[in-house]
């Protein structure tokens, strides 16, 4: 509230302030809100099976692209229980609020996969790709959803338990 807070203080300005201070709020308080949602769901309220382990931790992180020279953040990381080996990278998931999410989505978290599979870091032999998504997601995520058994689509109802 700091930059608009002279506006705050005259009476009658809350509608213009929201107005104004709106997408700010969605994207630096509603958005990280609802990614740590995500993360602490995969780690203590998703059913195993679907990541297809027990996880151990859920983190969020930066994987770098040296051949783009670019950095590719990552909402969601769930890591499961290593058994002497490397660590299993369950599954990484991007979890978008306020979007309706769409194939974009799910091919970006695939190229993801590949950048850590190289690193050889994690076992990224089955993980999977998750998308989390406050809005729905559109008809082509649906359908590659529905046709890829390694890619998972959650909304609010699973969530929040009414899946």
């Amino acid at each position: 509230m700091r930059p608009v807070w002279d506006q705050l203080e005259r009476p009658g300005s809350g509608a213009r302030v929201w107005k104004a201070s709106r997408r700010r709020f969605v994207s630096n308080v509603l958005g990280p809100h609802f990614e740590q949602i995500c993360r602490d769901w995969s780690l203590h309220h998703a059913d195993p099976d679907l990541f297809g382990g027990l996880p151990a931790r859920a983190g969020h992180g930066v994987v770098h692209d040296p051949k783009a020279r670019t950095g590719h953040e990552v909402d969601v990381a769930v890591i499961g229980i290593a058994d002497g080996g490397k660590p299993p990278l369950l599954a990484i998931g991007e979890a978008k609020w306020n979007d309706t999410m769409g194939v974009a989505h799910i091919e970006r978290l695939r190229h993801i996969r590949d950048l850590i599979a190289k690193s050889g870091r994690y076992d990224t032999t089955d993980t999977r790709v998750v998308c989390f998504s406050g809005t729905g997601f559109n008809d082509a995520a649906l359908a590659q959803g529905a046709a890829s058994p390694g890619v998972h689509l959650i909304g609010l109802p699973a969530l929040y338990g009414r899946s």
